[in-house]
């Protein structure tokens, strides 16, 4: 499914971009000027993982509004996975 594979996408560009991130105040822009400068092909895995964020909660969204026009909160165990997944996403 396309959520499935934002997920994906999501976690192995995170991953990929977690190596070479400084979580420190003063290096953590500098350290993102590396990955968009000095890494191989860093800036577009940041750009994979900055607008891939955008098209996850676009199908999230539109699951949801799926699952809400084809009645399917008449599920209640169904739903409420769903609903515990949305909050876990979030």
């Amino acid at each position: 499914s396309l959520l499935g594979i934002c997920l994906v996408t999501q976690i192995l560009t995170g991953l990929f971009l977690a190596m070479h991130y400084t979580a420190d105040t003063c290096s953590a822009f500098s350290s993102v000027a590396h990955i968009c400068r000095d890494v191989n092909y860093g800036w577009l895995v940041r750009n994979i993982h900055a607008n891939g964020a955008s098209l996850f909660f676009i199908c999230i969204y539109l699951h949801i509004g799926r699952g809400l026009y084809y009645g399917s909160y008449m599920y209640k165990e169904t739903w409420n996975i769903g609903v515990v997944l949305l909050f876990l996403v979030m």
